[in-house]
């Protein structure tokens, strides 16, 4: 098989990942592209299947190498887990955790031994996951214990934008702190690999300001005089196409119009904010997102891992609504980071 080998995890059986991850793969074009290869359970599918009107056969295997990768048949490695009656929709659980748990690890380990070209992961429920005694803030860091990845960073893109971060999960007291020179620099390096990874020859890296209007000349603070300037400065001398701190208000605006490639952010909601309005679309009348465009990549791993840019959506799941859009998005990131890797 010359198709890229993708391996989906089905994410918390609660939510909407098993509907998502069925909804995707009735998508032919995913077939075109890739052997998905689902790491999950049987009967959480085989519910999704039915109540999404799919039509679509499991092929259980226990080996990526076994996958029949044909449209219309989903191939699942098992990880038997949960099974009917072990498992409710839209409720924080303990079995769930611990079984999204197990479909992450055993992803991680199959990628790591070459099994698969790359991971796309279903949401996941950090409460359930905790209840189950893996007190992990999610998908980034579990990823980065499993490998061993000390410098990562977490990559958003849409359609239009594509943001990375200094910080992520942790509080905005603390990430104020955690701006150092060092950190900053390393994730432009990290920005600039992945641009590449995805067919951009030269990225031009736009490095958003902390502080409102990027301090001003120190009128609103000194993070970007002490620590960003410096970081850019050292960037441009080691040839990286990079522009900063550039306020924060304005950034996204230019790298939405093509002025930029990325933009490094410097805190989770600063970047998150953005990619989401540029992403997402909410149908009042209905309540139901009509679009959800949006991937969650980490970066700097000796793997590649995109995901899903939502949750678990607890009030919709086992109802068929979902919206599979940001599946689709990552699981051709994936493949389009496989490729040019």
């Amino acid at each position: 098989m010359n198709k890229k080998i993708i391996g989906i995890t089905m994410g918390d059986p609660s939510g909407i990942g098993p509907e998502i991850v069925v909804k995707a793969l009735s998508n032919k074009t995913v077939y075109d592209n890739c052997a998905p290869v689902v790491y999950g359970d049987y009967d959480p599918l085989f519910d999704a299947i039915g109540f999404c009107k799919t039509n679509q056969s499991i092929n259980l295997i226990s080996d990526p190498a076994d996958a029949k990768g044909t449209f219309g048949i989903i191939d699942l490695i098992p990880l038997k887990k949960v099974k009917f009656g072990e498992w409710e929709y839209k409720k924080v659980s303990k079995n769930s955790g611990e079984a999204a748990f197990s479909y992450i690890v055993k992803a991680i380990d199959d990628a790591m031994n070459k099994k698969i070209d790359a991971v796309t992961t279903g949401p996941i429920n950090k409460e359930s996951l905790h209840l189950a005694g893996h007190n992990y803030s999610g998908h980034t860091e579990i990823f980065a214990d499993y490998t061993n990845t000390k410098n990562y960073a977490m990559l958003l893109t849409s359609k239009s934008l594509r943001v990375i971060h200094v910080t992520t999960h942790v509080p905005l007291r603390v990430a104020c702190d955690l701006i150092k020179k060092d950190r900053i620099l390393k994730v432009i390096e990290i920005a600039h690999k992945a641009m590449l990874s995805l067919g951009i020859k030269d990225p031009k890296i736009a490095v958003a300001g902390l502080n409102p209007h990027a301090s001003e000349n120190g009128l609103f603070g000194f993070e970007e005089a002490n620590e960003i300037i410096p970081a850019v400065e050292e960037a441009k001398k080691a040839g990286f196409n990079v522009e900063g701190p550039v306020p924060p208000d304005t950034v996204f605006v230019k790298a939405s119009s093509g002025q930029y490639d990325i933009v490094v952010a410097m805190y989770h909601d600063q970047g998150h904010i953005p990619l989401k309005l540029s992403g997402f679309k909410l149908d009042l009348n209905t309540n139901t997102y009509t679009s959800m465009s949006g991937v969650n990549c980490t970066l700097g791993l000796p793997i590649i891992r995109t995901s899903v840019d939502h949750g678990t959506a607890f009030g919709k799941a086992g109802e068929g609504r979902a919206n599979e859009e940001s599946m689709i998005d990552a699981i051709e990131i994936a493949i389009k980071m496989a490729t040019n890797l």
